[in-house]
């Protein structure tokens, strides 16, 4: 098991394999993410968080899921499309993966293994569920898809 989140890659939106060792030393928001959800709007909430603190060493990373009810159907292109026409988004986002199950990306695995949620349980359960990682790569509270991004800014500027 990793010891932080840094020693992981994952692929960007376009293809690319990155480490999340390019981020060492910021503060991490990771979000998994989808267009036809409920919670979609949330995408307004991260990229003003993502906005507003990225000078001071913060980033919100996008990662879009088809897990919870189909609500991320499209191509990661279709996916990049929406997010910019519709949100402006403009933080890091990543290919599509599974949170959960035998295909769970290992970045989703760690954080789960790290902060599992309410009562144990470490499945995530629904779009939108978030993660906030202090400067040191150390997943530090993870938040339920309700819980609104601008309801956190107080818990990212005490971080930061």
């Amino acid at each position: 098991m990793s010891d932080s989140i840094y020693n992981f890659e994952a692929k960007t939106i376009d293809g690319k394999t990155i480490s999340l060792g390019d981020w060492k030393g910021k503060a991490l928001f990771i979000v998994n993410v989808a267009s036809k959800c409920g919670f979609t709007p949330q995408y307004e909430g991260l990229e003003k968080l993502h906005k507003d603190f990225s000078n001071q060493g913060f980033a919100v990373l996008g990662f879009p899921c088809n897990q919870f009810g189909s609500q991320e159907p499209g191509s990661e292109n279709e996916i990049q499309q929406f997010c910019t026409m519709n949100f402006g988004v403009s933080f890091p986002m990543f290919a599509k993966v599974d949170v959960n199950g035998e295909q769970a990306h290992p970045i989703y695995e760690y954080l789960k293994s790290s902060l599992p949620g309410v009562l144990g349980t470490k499945a995530i359960k629904w779009n939108f569920t978030k993660f906030l990682v202090d400067k040191d790569g150390k997943p530090i509270k993870r938040y339920a898809p309700q819980d609104k991004p601008e309801e956190i800014a107080n818990d990212i500027k005490n971080l930061l």
